[in-house]
């Protein structure tokens, strides 16, 4: 338990080695000769990857069974969440300088800003129901809340689909990365379902055979 805690902290320092290399890239001018698209680019796709990273906690820990990687999950998608704000806050104040008619307009004109804003809307729940005491809260219906990740994941890689025009090759994989997550999870729901079922076809007549066995009168004796 304690050596997870402590490797919690390298974990969380890794994290952070992205924006950490933006902004030394934005201080010293090495982003190129537009640095707001560079950031904006940046923290858009570390957060798509963190949320495929999150996703694939789950799968990972199924297949290892190293069940310990489970508890680093929550740091993750609250990375993704993080990079999902710096990635917005990018746009609202270094790009448009919270022109908001300016804003209102691009969205009417790029669908793919008003499909990155649902993206990052549908994380906003699963950031604030985290804690701990969100989940003994919310039970059974935090797990349902949490498959927004997916929905989120989705439009994110919708939304770099459509911000690039040429080279495609890259949100292709991450969709592809996407799909082969959601199919993993599928399968493993159908695993549990027809166990589930089996269990349940072995049950009944085990029971209808001790109700038959308790309803019979007992042998007489000779």
């Amino acid at each position: 338990m304690k050596a997870i805690q402590w490797a919690k902290i390298p974990a969380f320092l890794a994290c952070l080695i992205p924006a950490a290399l933006l902004g030394w890239g934005a201080l010293h001018g090495t982003l190129g000769a537009n640095p707001i698209e560079a950031i904006t680019r940046g923290t858009g796709k570390w957060t798509i990857l963190f949320l495929l990273i999150t996703l694939a906690v789950s799968p990972l820990r199924q297949l290892t069974g190293q069940y310990w990687l489970i508890r680093f999950r929550r740091m993750l998608g609250l990375f993704a969440f993080f990079y999902g704000v710096l990635h917005l806050t990018t746009y609202v104040w270094l790009d448009k300088f919270f022109d908001w008619h300016e804003m209102l307009k691009d969205i009417a004109k790029r669908p793919f800003i008003t499909i990155g804003f649902t993206a990052f809307v549908l994380m906003l729940p699963l950031a604030l129901t985290s804690t701990q005491g969100m989940i003994r809260r919310l039970g059974k219906r935090w797990q349902l809340l949490h498959r927004l990740i997916y929905a989120s994941a989705a439009a994110g890689v919708v939304h770099f689909y459509w911000l690039v025009k040429a080279d495609v090759r890259r949100p292709l994989l991450y969709g592809a990365l996407l799909a082969a997550l959601l199919a993993f999870r599928v399968v493993m729901w159908l695993r549990k379902r027809k166990t589930a079922t089996v269990r349940i076809a072995i049950q009944v007549p085990t029971r209808a055979s001790a109700i038959s066995n308790a309803g019979s009168p007992a042998p007489q004796k000779s």
